[in-house]
């Protein structure tokens, strides 16, 4: 998850420890080779403007009026996939897939380091921009998350640590690097592929698909493609009506399939046309209980209603957010993770 006009995954008009159980590497590189993770990244355009533009009066039901946002998270190249654990006192997760690490925050505990390597377990070779984890969800009873580093879905128990692969290839061939994913009503799990966790991304000699796509891991750990032709898709989102899936599309915007109730989805369409309304990037996003859309995008995090209307904006360099609990927004801002203040809920299947 992750493109900002000077990150990775915003150029849409151009362009989980180690000795844990369960992991299992491969030698595609020398294991001698010392990993050193990816120097930041340079920033290209102009930076979103900070603060929070109010484009509709209903945004004030989403984010009241005099709420701003406050930092609780620090220290990371660069933070994706806030994901809140428990109830009203629970806890918060956000992954550093640069850094393979994921971290931990509580108001109780502070910041500490929850796992480390959250990815690839031995030090990575040359074939990695990402070796750590990236989405994550809770499902199966604990945490399932999207393993850019090992190529795969993993599930890991989130008492122990332990590390399970639930899936790494489809059709003979290895993920190119999944990035983002989302539990649907019927308890499968719907992923994203895009190579943004390999040196080169699309030009990766590591590469075994001459794809990007869409994919549904069903309870059974089968795997099936839902859309083998979405260019770089990257954050995924589900609709409350548990049928309608939502993929940021690169130079599309956010694109939409109807499922059936076979996870089969019908033919793709355009659901929000971020070039013909002046909104780029598309990063990871996360849908409320009422259906909004909250969604990275150049500017910041962008609000859409159900009908697709971006009535609101929260400035930053945002790749995805979270609603916790406790009644706050969790926004994964660069190299920080802020909260402010919200209305909304989280959907929950």
């Amino acid at each position: 998850m992750s493109p900002k006009p000077w990150s990775r995954r915003t150029m849409m008009t151009g362009v989980l420890a180690s000795g844990l159980a369960g992991v299992v590497a491969r030698a595609d590189e020398p294991p001698k080779l010392r990993y050193t993770p990816a120097a930041p990244r340079p920033v290209q355009g102009t930076p979103p403007a900070p603060g929070i533009r109010r484009l509709d009066p209903s945004f004030d039901a989403l984010i009241p009026p005099g709420a701003e946002p406050e930092t609780v998270m620090e220290g990371f190249e660069n933070s994706e996939s806030p994901l809140w654990v428990g109830g009203r006192n629970g806890y918060l997760l956000a992954a550093d897939p640069n850094s393979n690490v994921i971290h931990r925050w509580s108001p109780k505990d502070g910041q500490t380091e929850f796992l480390r390597p959250s990815g690839y377990g031995p030090p990575p070779g040359p074939m990695f921009r990402e070796a750590g984890s990236n989405g994550m969800i809770l499902a199966r009873g604990g945490l399932v998350v999207a393993d850019s580093g090992n190529r795969g879905l993993a599930f890991i128990d989130l008492r122990t640590k332990r590390k399970t692969m639930l899936c790494r290839d489809f059709e003979g061939k290895r993920f190119n690097s999944p990035n983002d994913l989302v539990l649907g009503k019927d308890g499968a799990i719907y992923f994203t592929d895009p190579p943004w966790g390999l040196k080169g991304v699309q030009d990766s000699p590591w590469r075994e698909m001459n794809y990007t796509g869409v994919f549904r891991l069903a309870p059974d750990n089968s795997v099936t493609v839902i859309d083998r032709t979405v260019p770089m898709p990257n954050g995924i989102g589900m609709a409350p009506d548990g049928r309608t899936l939502y993929s940021t599309a690169q130079r599309i915007g956010w694109v939409a399939w109807t499922l059936d109730d076979t996870g089969r989805p019908s033919e793709r369409r355009t659901y929000i046309d971020g070039p013909a309304i002046g909104v780029l990037g598309g990063d990871g996003f996360k849908v409320d209980a009422a259906g909004n859309i909250w969604a990275s995008t150049r500017e910041g995090l962008s609000v859409f209603n159900t009908k697709g209307v971006r009535i609101g904006v929260i400035g930053g360099r945002v790749s995805n957010c979270e609603f916790g609990a406790d009644g706050y927004l969790y926004i994964a801002n660069g190299p920080k993770v802020t909260r402010i203040r919200t209305g909304s809920r989280k959907l929950i299947f």
